[in-house]
C-alpha cells in the first residue's frame, strides 16, 4: 500500500482495532481525500504483556496521515472506546466530537493528563445532525450499560452508514430513552447503505434481557437475605444498575453505601449530567458496619477479580468494610473471558470466611448490554441495509453474525479484521488493501511496540528464567541466575557453567579474544547450554564484559 494513499471517490472503512477481538476500538471512515474517527478506546492488558496494564491500537496510519483526519466521534464512555483518549488525541490534533455525559468523562481523563486547552472537545448537547469536516454525523441512542450509549448515523456521499456502537433492545432500561423501534424503522425506511454492528452476542440465542429484569432479580435476592449484610458488585460504567441497586435499598428499608473511586467518580459525573438525581443519600463506611446487618446494602467495585478494587480488599481482610459468615455477596456482572481464574481466587476466599454468593448464572441479577441474535435480525429488518458489517467481535462473532445477515436476506456481510481496508462504495464491497495493523503497550510510563524487544524479553524471563554471567579481569567467571529450578544444585551448575564458558574463551583466537561481541557470543552460547543441560531451559543469557 502506497505511504500517500488517500480515499477518492469511495467510500472506505478501516479497523485499527476492535475487529478480530473484543476491545480497543477504532474505526475509519474515508471519503474524497478525507478521514473520520469513530472510538478511540483501549482494552486491559493480560498475561500475554507482563507487567503492562493498558494495550492500545497502533495508530501510525493515521498519524501519518493527520491532515486527512476531519475529526474523532465517540460513542459513549466505556473504556474501550474512550480509553486511548489521552494518549493519543493530542497528537492527533482533532476535535472531539461527545454527548454530555461521555464528553464529562473525557474531559475528567484529559484534565488528570495535563492535557486541558490542547485537545478540542466539542460537547453535542442535542441529536439534531452535525457536521464534522464534510461528514453529516447524528447521534441516535440506543439502550447499553452505560449512560448515553449512541448510534452514528453518518452522511456521506455515497449512502448513510448506521455505526451501531455498543448497544441491545430494552424495553424498560431505567436510565435514558432509546430510539423507538418506529424511530429506527424510519431511519432503514430513507435508506441505509451499510449497517456496522457490534458481533458480542451473536451466539445468544436469546434477547439479551431488560434492566428492569434485573432490578426485580436483586429486589427478590434482596428480600430473601434479610437480617443478613449484602454486598453487590457490578461494572461501575452501569448507570442504570447503579440507579436499580438504589431503588433496591429505599424498596427493602436498606441504607446505601458505595466502596471504589471508580463508583464515586460515576456517580458524581452522573449527577452532573442529570442522572441519579434521585439515588439515596449514601452512609460512609464506618455508619455502615455500626448499622444492623440487615439495613445495610453495599455497592462494591471489583467483581472482574482486580486486586485492588474493593471487593479483592474486602475478601483479603484488608478494607474497611468486612463481611461475616452468612452475609452475601451478589455478582451482578459478567465474567469477562480471561478473568475467570482472578475472580476464583476472590471466590474462594468468601467461600473460605462462609459468605454466600450469588451470580448471574443463580438468578436474574444480570443482563448484558450488547444484543443477541433475536435483537440483530429485528434491527436487520427495520434498517433493510444493503450491506452488513460485523464489527466488535472476535473472529467467530464476525464470521457468525455474517452468516446470520446473509441468511436474513442481507445482499453483503464482508467480513473483514484490523487493518483490512474495505471499499463500501461504488460496486460491490470488497477489501482492496491490508495495512500493518499492530499494538502498542504502556509500559511504566513509555508508550512501546507490544511485540517490543522489552516485552519479549520479559516474557522469555518470566517463562525460562535468567542467568547473568560476568568476566573478570582475572579470567574467572561469576554466575547468578533469576528463576531456575537448581536450589540445592546451584552452585555445582555455576561451578560446571563457568568451567564451559572458559573452555569456549580459550578456544578463541588472539584477535577474536579482543572482539567484544565475539567473547559475549562464546560466553552466552556455552552458558546456555550449561543451563539446558542441568535444568532443561533455556533462559536469557546476559554476560557482562570486564570494566562494563
Amino acid at each position: 500500500m502506497k505511504k500517500n494513499y488517500a480515499p477518492e471517490d469511495e467510500l472506505l472503512f478501516l479497523a485499527l482495532g476492535g475487529s478480530g477481538e473484543i476491545g480497543m476500538n477504532v474505526n475509519l471512515y474515508g471519503c474524497n481525500g478525507r478521514w473520520l474517527m469513530v472510538d478511540l478506546g483501549m482494552t486491559f492488558s493480560g498475561n500475554e504483556y507482563p507487567g503492562v496494564d493498558l494495550v492500545f491500537a497502533d495508530l501510525d496510519f493515521i498519524e501519518d496521515r493527520a491532515d486527512m483526519l476531519d475529526g474523532i466521534v465517540l460513542t459513549h464512555g466505556h473504556e474501550d472506546h474512550i480509553g486511548a483518549v489521552p494518549y493519543f488525541a493530542a497528537e492527533l490534533g482533532v476535535p472531539l466530537y461527545a454527548t454530555p455525559f461521555t464528553a464529562e468523562l473525557v474531559r475528567r481523563k484529559l484534565q488528570e493528563a495535563n492535557l486541558t486547552g490542547e485537545v478540542e472537545l466539542i460537547v453535542v448537547d442535542d441529536l439534531e445532525r452535525f457536521e464534522v469536516g464534510d461528514w453529516g454525523v447524528q447521534y441516535v441512542p440506543l439502550a447499553h450499560s452505560i449512560a448515553e450509549g449512541n448510534a452514528l448515523l453518518i452522511d456521506t456521499p455515497h449512502g448513510r452508514v448506521f455505526h451501531t456502537g455498543d448497544w441491545k433492545l430494552d424495553e424498560d432500561p431505567i436510565i435514558g430513552e432509546p430510539t423507538t423501534q418506529d424511530e429506527l424503522r424510519e431511519i432503514g425506511d430513507a435508506g441505509v447503505l451499510a449497517l456496522v454492528c457490534d458481533s458480542t452476542n451473536v451466539f445468544n440465542p436469546e434477547p439479551s434481557g431488560s434492566e428492569g429484569a434485573v432490578y426485580r432479580g436483586l429486589l427478590a435476592e434482596a428480600q430473601k437475605w434479610e437480617g443478613r449484610r449484602i454486598m453487590v458488585t457490578t461494572f461501575a460504567s452501569n448507570v442504570a444498575r447503579l440507579q436499580t441497586l438504589g431503588n433496591v435499598a429505599r424498596e427493602t428499608g436498606r441504607q446505601l453505601c458505595v466502596a471504589g473511586r471508580s463508583l464515586d467518580r460515576i456517580i458524581e459525573v452522573s449527577q452532573d449530567n442529570g442522572y441519579l438525581t434521585d439515588l439515596p443519600d449514601r452512609v460512609d463506611w464506618d455508619t455502615a458496619m455500626r448499622l444492623p446487618r440487615g439495613e445495610v446494602l453495599i455497592m462494591a467495585t471489583g467483581g472482574q477479580g482486580e486486586p485492588r478494587a474493593a471487593l479483592s480488599r474486602v475478601a483479603e481482610g484488608n478494607h474497611k468494610i468486612s463481611l461475616s459468615k452468612g452475609d452475601v455477596v451478589l455478582f451482578s456482572s459478567r465474567q469477562i473471558p480471561g478473568n475467570e481464574v482472578a475472580i476464583g481466587r476472590i471466590q474462594n476466599k468468601l467461600a473460605e470466611s462462609g459468605i454466600v454468593m450469588v451470580t448471574d448464572r443463580q438468578s436474574e441479577i444480570h443482563v448484558s448490554g450488547h444484543p443477541g441474535r433475536p435483537e440483530l435480525l429485528e434491527l436487520y429488518d427495520w434498517m433493510q441495509p444493503e450491506i452488513l458489517l460485523p464489527v466488535h467481535g472476535e473472529m467467530r462473532h464476525m464470521m457468525e453474525q455474517s452468516r446470520v445477515a446473509l441468511e436474513a436476506g442481507i445482499p453483503h456481510a464482508p467480513v473483514q479484521k484490523n487493518g483490512d481496508i474495505l471499499r463500501l462504495a461504488p460496486g460491490k464491497p470488497e477489501r482492496i488493501a491490508q495495512i500493518e495493523a499492530g499494538r502498542l503497550v504502556l509500559d511504566g510510563d513509555i508508550i512501546v511496540p507490544a511485540e517490543g524487544d522489552a516485552i519479549t524479553m520479559r516474557r522469555r524471563i518470566a517463562r525460562e528464567g535468567m542467568v547473568i554471567v560476568v568476566l573478570r579481569e582475572n579470567k574467572t567467571v561469576q554466575i547468578d541466575a533469576l528463576g531456575l529450578p537448581l536450589d540445592e544444585d546451584f552452585e555445582d551448575f555455576a561451578a560446571e557453567a563457568g568451567k564451559d564458558i572458559m573452555r569456549a574463551l580459550d578456544k578463541l583466537g588472539p584477535k577474536d579474544r579482543k572482539d567484544a561481541r565475539k567473547v559475549t557470543e562464546a560466553a552466552r552460547l556455552a552458558a546456555r547450554r550449561a543451563s539446558r543441560r542441568w535444568s532443561g531451559k533455556s533462559p536469557q543469557i546476559k554476560v557482562m564484559l570486564p570494566g562494563s
